[in-house]
């Protein structure tokens, strides 16, 4: 298929990789920042471009852009032929009904960074047309990048995204915080590394709910006031004691 990736960042860059190197052909890619796409494109060996010469004969223009941006660039796009696909998870469909005839989400559940290799064949991705044709076509060019392809709706999908922040960027920002806890004990965080690969691989075999461990789930009061009483912080303090009264009603006896 003949692809426009409008965007070149972190998802942009990803997808346009994995698209390039499942046999499609990345025809331009657009930036808002000129020299992003500039970047990308000279990667990819292809054009960049502005939005007034984007291609008209496309098979596929993935918006893989912020939020903030997708519907002012929607607004500024022309072209009437082929799928416009946005890449995000809180974006209803809708977004485009007013603009294409033919549109839909392609939504990649993972996190990306530019510098971290990612492989595509396990990344679930989930995807909505606003007809069955567009469905069908964006179901084939999900399965050709992943073993993991999904129909979903913009309620679904939005829904996902709620439970992928809590999953992922919810807790990589614990991560943070307890960086900051042992930083200022001189204490380096890659100390925490085996008990955080242990947790992530526990929840491969066993339910969440069944994983959970530490003083809120055994009820431990001594332990989590003495926790309390030693964070200083008054907004982690008050996270901590919430959290931690959470975990135990959920797991009261």
């Amino acid at each position: 298929m003949k692809i426009v990736v409008l965007g070149a960042g972190n998802v942009a860059t990803h997808l346009a990789w994995a698209f390039k190197e499942n046999g499609h052909d990345i025809a331009q890619v657009y930036s808002r920042t000129q020299l992003s796409a500039q970047a990308l494109a000279l990667q990819l060996d292809t054009d960049f471009c502005t939005l007034p010469s984007l291609l008209k004969n496309a098979d596929i223009y993935i918006y893989a852009l912020s939020d903030n941006a997708l519907e002012s660039v929607i607004q500024q796009v022309t072209i009437s032929s082929g799928i416009h696909a946005h890449t995000a998870g809180s974006i209803n469909i809708n977004i485009f009904e007013k603009k294409f005839e033919n549109y839909g989400v392609f939504y990649p559940l993972q996190t990306f960074t530019k510098e971290q290799e990612v492989d595509f064949s396990n990344v679930p991705i989930f995807v909505e047309g606003n007809n069955e044709a567009v469905t069908e076509t964006l179901f084939g060019l999900a399965k050709n990048l992943t073993q993991k392809p999904f129909i979903a709706d913009s309620d679904k999908r939005i829904r996902l995204h709620i439970a992928a922040v809590f999953a992922c960027n919810f807790t990589n920002y614990f991560y943070t915080l307890a960086s900051d806890i042992l930083e200022k004990q001189s204490i380096p965080f890659e100390i925490l590394q085996p008990l955080i690969l242990e947790t992530a691989a526990k929840i491969q075999s066993v339910r969440p709910h069944d994983a959970q461990t530490g003083p809120a789930r055994r009820n431990d009061t001594k332990t989590i006031q003495k926790h309390i009483e030693m964070i200083e912080n008054e907004d982690l303090n008050k996270l901590y004691a919430t959290l931690s009264s959470q975990i135990s009603e959920r797991y009261k006896i």
